[in-house]
């Protein structure tokens, strides 16, 4: 089976979800329900460092790639998740090339980057590292969250960085720069996506969406539309989603 950075190379779809939630049950039943892969969040959720550990431990054993959303664009944030065992990072907020080489040099041991060299979980607890090394070099994944409008005008330049696998649309946060947090209606959210969307055919890497909450039409529309790297859901939403639906049924009978 492909590696997801092969599949991104590739420009095969690949479809993963998000972990918000701290709990290794939740994590579990995620990573055993037939997403790709799965982003455990460290930015907008109370996912402890070590936790985060836990979380990306119970996604290797079931199999698939862990992905971290880091809290920033940080080179401690970076090593942290990858030295725990991430396969691969997701950067928020880039908006230009200066800060996607930031990410991609973090994110790579020397001579390609800049990581700092350390021993824990991805290297063995010290027993590996030579072998991490040679597989860090060829299977790390750098994501770049596009989530401004300054990123949407500088796309361009930041997808041509070196060492970028792909880029994600945060809907929540560019809706918010453009001054209309939420509003995916509002002309100027639907402007900014048109322009993603047209750069999507001559862009050198994939492109992505995380559509937050599930809607089916809309990621079969994304996909049809040449979207590769598809967040589906979150595991809080599935289960606010699946209790609300449940309650309402039952107390109808109730009634």
């Amino acid at each position: 089976m492909p590696s997801l950075k092969e599949k991104l190379r590739n420009r095969q779809t690949t479809i993963g979800s998000w972990i918000s939630l701290s709990g290794l049950d939740s994590c579990e039943i995620m990573a055993r329900s037939g997403f790709e892969w799965l982003v455990i969040d460290m930015e907008h959720t109370a996912i402890s460092s070590g936790r985060m550990v836990d979380l990306i431990r119970v996604v290797d054993l079931c199999g698939i790639a862990a992905l971290v959303r880091v809290g920033a664009n940080d080179p401690l944030l970076i090593k942290h998740a990858l030295d725990a065992g991430a396969r691969g990072i997701i950067v928020p907020n880039v908006c230009s090339a200066e800060e996607a080489e930031r990410a991609v040099a973090a994110a790579y041991y020397p001579p390609v980057g800049n990581r700092g060299v350390g021993l824990f979980r991805a290297q063995g607890y010290g027993q590996a590292f030579d072998s991490y090394r040679s597989k860090a070099d060829v299977e790390t994944v750098v994501i770049v969250q596009i989530e401004h409008k300054d990123a949407v005008e500088k796309l361009d330049a930041i997808l041509a960085v070196t060492g970028v696998d792909g880029f994600l649309i945060g809907p929540y946060d560019l809706s918010g720069s453009l001054g209309a947090p939420g509003d995916f209606d509002a002309a100027p959210y639907k402007a900014c996506i048109t322009k993603v969307s047209a750069a999507l055919r001559n862009a050198p890497v994939p492109g992505g969406v995380h559509v937050v909450h599930p809607d089916r039409e809309q990621l079969s529309r994304l996909i049809a539309d040449g979207y590769k790297f598809l967040v589906y859901g979150v595991d809080e939403m599935f289960l606010s989603r699946s209790a609300a639906n449940e309650a309402a049924f039952a107390a109808g009978l109730a009634h």
